[in-house]
């Protein structure tokens, strides 16, 4: 079986309905039009190095289910090895296009997750979606899709459980449960790289009690399906990707997230993997969050590479040499290093669930996550502290001022400064900007959850009574030693 490559990806892509919007207009064909060719080129690089015989060891592998060639991105991950290829993968990802390529990393995950999952309910109940999910995924491989995760649910508000919501359309719901499939209604958002994505994997955003069963939902569904509508959101760099001049300004990769606005839409039996098995939801949540956070783990490692990188061009182009500025550069990396490590620890330090997913170590990955929500943002800072005052937002002129007749070439003589073009450097302070401030910043506060949700789920993995019995057994005291009553009020 050939492995799919950019042309494949990209005519998949423009065979598909239109339900993409922004600023109030359908998108006709993603592949071009300003607002998504970036995530689309994001995404195509990705199978341009799976078809790359340099780096296709990375991003293709074998398959479980049928032993043929397939993207790395559409597998089982059944070992350690397998989620810290996963990291390999996501680093290099960053490296090549400088942001997400969520549309081949959240599904990917999601559908792993599932694996688990669904064999667990069909031995509880007697369903069959492990055998529709494995259906699924076969056609996955063998297409190779670009398959975007959507978890996130807009919540509404948030002291109230989803079934108390005024707007029940808050999040994903089974409105309908047929013969033939379910029909559900609902919003997920923040959901990256949709726009570049063939199908988009659906789970539960929650965990859930019985009054909130019907929000219990993991299904696949075509990114074009009926029913379903696509807003595409904002970066501060919008504006200037719709420029002519857009590929002097900004790169030609990107990320974009989308609003996925479900209305009634119909998903046939044989893309349900859950229906209303709410006890189910809090393992769901577990499992994806704990490979997801340690994960991330390479992608501002990945992105961080890419910010050492712009901060040497620019100091150069600047006429500094980087020795100038090694001790800084030298904590950039180690702050890379601490998150990729970290995770990849987390996933060397799994377990296999029984169906053969295998899961990162959740006090390591959740310990991650709040790394990733902390130390690049000090990657970034030094980038900008190390760039000049050029590198920050309303520092620069445009392009159009850079090539101006009237006054241009005034302004390219004083971008010049070391050996570097003026353009060159006018490139890289963008690139920096981009990278620190604009599409180019990941989810690193809040992608995968928030910060705060990790230290919960690090408390809860923290052995801390068994860590107490060592410091006991350490010094020899034989007695109890419980923690004090609540004080009364």
């Amino acid at each position: 079986m050939a492995v799919k490559n950019r042309s494949d990806y990209l005519a998949s892509l423009k065979r598909m309905r239109p339900n993409v919007y922004k600023f109030g207009e359908l998108i006709e064909d993603v592949t071009t039009h300003p607002a998504t060719k970036r995530t689309v080129e994001s995404h195509a690089r990705v199978y341009d190095a799976a078809n790359d015989p340099g780096t296709a060891e990375d991003y293709t592998t074998t398959s479980t289910l049928t032993g043929e060639r397939i993207l790395r991105w559409n597998s089982l991950m059944t070992s350690a090895d397998d989620l810290i290829a996963n990291m390999k993968m996501k680093r290099q990802n960053y490296r090549l296009t400088g942001s997400c390529t969520g549309a081949v990393c959240c599904g990917w995950n999601g559908m792993n997750v599932m694996w688990a999952i669904s064999t667990d309910i069909d031995k509880e109940f007697a369903t069959d979606y492990h055998g529709r999910l494995e259906t699924w995924i076969r056609r996955v491989e063998s297409e190779g899709l670009a398959v975007a995760g959507a978890l996130t649910d807009s919540k509404g508000d948030r002291s109230r459980k989803p079934s108390q919501q005024d707007n029940l359309d808050a999040n994903v719901r089974v409105v309908e449960v047929r013969d033939d499939g379910i029909v559900i209604r609902g919003a997920k958002v923040m959901i990256c790289g949709t726009a570049a994505a063939n199908e988009v994997f659906l789970l539960p955003g929650g965990v859930y009690g019985e009054d909130d069963k019907a929000f219990a939902v993991s299904c696949a569904v075509p990114r074009d399906i009926e029913g379903l509508t696509i807003i595409e959101a904002t970066h501060p760099s919008d504006r200037r990707e719709f420029e002519p001049e857009a590929e002097f300004e900004v790169p030609d990769t990107g990320i974009t997230q989308g609003y996925l606005l479900f209305d009634d839409v119909f998903v046939p039996n044989e893309r349900v993997f859950m229906c209303q098995e709410f006890k189910y939801c809090a393992k769901v949540i577990g499992y994806f969050t704990g490979n997801y956070r340690s994960c991330i783990g390479a992608c501002v490692a990945g992105q961080g590479d890419a910010m050492i990188g712009a901060a040497i061009l620019l100091a150069r182009a600047n006429g500094l040499s980087m020795k100038t500025f090694m001790p800084k550069l030298i904590d950039m990396s180690i702050n890379n290093q601490v998150t990729y490590g970290l995770g990849a620890g987390a996933c060397a330090t799994g377990f296999r669930h029984e169906s053969g997913a295998f899961f990162a170590d959740p006090l390591s990955a959740h310990t991650n996550k709040v790394m990733v929500a902390t130390l690049p943002y000090e990657t970034k800072r030094l980038t900008q502290d190390i760039g000049g005052g050029i590198a920050e937002t309303g520092c620069m002129p445009s392009y159009k001022d850079f090539v101006s007749e009237k006054y241009g070439e005034s302004i390219q003589k004083i971008f010049k400064a070391g050996s570097a073009s003026a353009e060159s450097r006018f490139k890289a302070a963008r690139l920096i900007e981009w990278l620190t401030l604009g599409a180019g910043v990941p989810g690193c506060m809040h992608g995968g959850g928030s910060p705060d949700g990790a230290k919960l789920m690090v408390r809860m993995n923290t052995p801390w009574e068994e860590f107490a019995d060592y410091a006991k057994r350490l010094i020899n005291i034989d007695e109890e030693v419980a923690e004090p009553p609540k004080p009364k009020r």
